[in-house]
């Protein structure tokens, strides 16, 4: 890597260094017609709401929408790019009351705001970061959010952890890290 790329990299964020309050953004991202029809082939939800205009003028909406699950999609999209997370994510772990508030037409540019709720060290080599994950319209509106625990490795290793949750030890054996 160059010096350029070195500088402008974010540093690499652990469960250690996650404060709880901090709140991050990502820029919003314009919804396509393709993005609407690569979702309905990927789902198989081929409701005409999301992919027959002359359908969905007869709808209250006048227009296609989005199908709800896009916007979860777009969110964990979006996250990545939050690169100073990038070595550090294992693994998303839930995602949990999550509510669709206003439709997601084409066009409409989604952007990213996460609030870190929680956190806590689950095994030895990791912790979950409980995060609230909003979803706004170029307008301000919020179109979609919601509740997201992301599994995040440490810098250390603690030799006991004694909130170990048992619902995560199917995880931890699928990913190698000792409890």
């Amino acid at each position: 890597m160059n010096e350029q790329a070195e500088k402008e990299s974010p540093p690499d964020v652990y469960f250690e260094d996650v404060e709880v309050g901090a709140r991050l953004a990502v820029p919003g991202r314009a919804v396509t017609e393709t993005d609407l029809l690569d979702f309905a082939r990927l789902s198989g939800d081929h409701h005409p709401i999301h992919i027959d205009e002359a359908y969905a003028r007869d709808t209250p909406y006048k227009h296609r929408i989005a199908h709800g699950p896009f916007g979860i999609a777009l969110a964990i999209g979006a996250f990545s790019k939050l690169q100073q997370f990038q070595k550090a994510a294992i693994a998303m772990t839930d995602v949990r009351e999550w509510t669709f508030r206003a439709p997601v037409f084409v066009g409409d540019v989604l952007s990213l705001e996460m609030t870190i709720l929680s956190k806590r060290r689950t095994r030895v080599a990791a912790g979950v970061v409980d995060r609230h994950l909003r979803l706004r319209k170029q307008d301000g509106t919020i179109a979609q959010e919601g509740l997201s625990g992301l599994l995040l490795a440490c810098r250390t290793v603690e030799s006991q952890v004694p909130d170990l949750e048992p619902e995560n030890e199917v995880l931890n054996d699928m990913l190698g890290l000792d409890q």
